[in-house]
Formats: structure tokens, C-alpha cells, sequence
């Protein structure tokens, strides 16, 4: 069974996240006012279509095919790892950017009253 978590494919999770969002969005939605809140109704009929063209057109077949050994080679192996550690880098020099900016922030004195 390739492709298949917790003995169920990657259909029950996209349906499952699919719901989920709907419910959240639903819940947002009714904190809302006026019109805004009478969008759930959309929402959830979106859901259902969605849900039912997944469920009515499967893309894997109703036969299994059969498993060759396939050998996987990783060709892009330091290309990725330089773009890892250039990443890092941006990301490390944003953050330090970052918390100067906030640590070397001016703090102006506040004006005396005069009496």
C-alpha cells in the first residue's frame, strides 16, 4: 500500500482538513454581522460539492498495480543543503536586524510640567 498513512490514503486527510477549515470558517463566520453571517450557508454547500466530486471521482484505480523496486537517487543533495544554509543565514540576519531595531530604539523623555 504506497502512499497510504495510518493504513487510510491521502484522501481522508485532504477531506478531514477540508472539514476542518469549513468548521473553523463557520465559526468565524458567526461571530459576524448582517449579511456576512448568512455566507455559512455557501460555505457549507461548497464543502459538500467538493466533498462530493472527491468521493464520486477517485483518481487511483479500482486494480492495484504491480510494485517494481524503484531506486531513488537524490541528485540535488548539496544544492539543497547551500540553499538550507543560505536561508539560515537571511533568516539569522533578519532576527538579529530585528531585535537591534527593537533593543537600539530611542526613548525619548517625557516633558516636564511647568507649574
Amino acid at each position: 500500500m504506497a502512499g497510504t498513512l495510518l493504513g487510510v490514503g491521502a484522501g481522508v486527510f485532504i477531506l478531514a482538513l477540508l472539514w476542518v477549515l469549513v468548521l473553523l470558517l463557520c465559526v468565524l463566520l458567526s461571530r459576524a454581522s448582517g449579511i456576512a453571517r448568512f455566507s455559512i450557508i455557501f460555505v457549507v454547500l461548497g464543502a459538500l460539492i467538493i466533498t462530493s466530486v472527491l468521493l464520486l471521482l477517485p483518481r487511483a484505480s479500482e486494480f492495484p498495480i504491480p510494485e517494481v523496486e524503484v531506486k531513488i537517487v537524490d541528485t540535488f543533495f548539496i544544492g539543497r543543503y547551500v540553499l538550507l544554509a543560505f536561508l539560515g543565514a537571511i533568516f539569522l540576519g533578519g532576527l538579529f536586524l530585528v531585535l537591534i531595531h527593537h533593543i537600539l530604539e530611542p526613548i525619548y523623555a517625557k516633558p516636564l510640567r511647568s507649574s
